[in-house]
């Protein structure tokens, strides 16, 4: 099984190793901070091998350099990441990529940025998500379009609901008062938020989250939900999505 290495990168990322017992591989996923990922995969004896890129914001690929340095690491990146990095292979919607035997599936999941791409293991039932959804809430709409970015998050919706998702930012408690303000009659959301105020009491990390509690309580990924449709408006679901976007962006 692969085998995935949470930890912290600068004030509220988190790096993910993902490595591969069988072949010894071990890609980065994103690259907030480089420094910090050739020391984690030092500590854990792992050698990195790839670098696949969500999109190309710096606190994603910003460490591609120093990692590619250390390592000889090949990146695989949509194309948007030229602007801040070479890339080995560039990759988009219906592509895979491997890692030993497991094989992700390439997802356009474009809206927080243009070229936003997901990375989805069916066999494996996880998913490293990017910017695109996070626990609790969604990723600023920096340059795509509310259909586009709907769009996307179908196609998150649409993946098995056991899935586990791995997004990039711990931003799970603020996420959750706008959710509890946007849906506040939402009882499972109301369990949910009590439970991630407990964890970041403890220190402890709210990431990964499973689709199937996503589903049922973050607003951005319900935006097609009659009750939230009554409350925020729109004719469409991705007019409903982009009022609580912006709503989010003010609260």
């Amino acid at each position: 099984m692969l085998k995935v290495h949470q930890f912290p990168c600068l004030s509220d990322n988190y790096g993910f190793l993902l490595h591969d017992p069988d072949s010894g591989e071990t890609a980065a996923i994103d690259t907030p901070d480089g420094e910090e990922y050739v020391k984690q995969a030092n500590v854990k004896g792992w050698r990195i091998t790839q670098i696949w890129n969500t999109h190309w914001h710096p606190d994603h690929a910003g460490g591609n350099k120093t990692i590619v340095e250390a390592t000889s690491a090949k990146v695989v990146a949509p194309k948007e990441v030229e602007k801040l990095s070479v890339i080995d292979r560039e990759v988009g919607n219906g592509d895979t990529v491997s890692i030993g035997r497991h094989e992700a599936q390439v997802i356009d999941v474009s809206g927080h940025t243009n070229g936003h791409i997901a990375y989805h293991f069916p066999q494996d039932g996880i998913a490293f998500v990017g910017d695109s959804v996070f626990a609790l809430g969604c990723g600023r709409m920096f340059e795509g379009k509310p259909q586009q970015f709907w769009d996307s998050l179908n196609r998150i919706r649409n993946l098995p609901p056991e899935t586990t998702l791995y997004c990039a930012h711990e931003y799970t408690q603020a996420n959750a008062k706008f959710a509890l303000h946007a849906d506040p009659d939402n009882v499972a959301l109301q369990q949910y938020a009590a439970e991630v105020d407990e964890k970041r009491e403890r220190g402890e990390p709210t990431v990964p989250t499973k689709l199937d509690r996503e589903l049922a309580t973050n607003p951005f990924l319900r935006a097609d939900d009659a009750g939230l449709r009554d409350r925020w408006g729109g004719e469409t679901p991705a007019d409903t999505f982009a009022t609580l976007r912006m709503a989010k962006d003010a609260f």
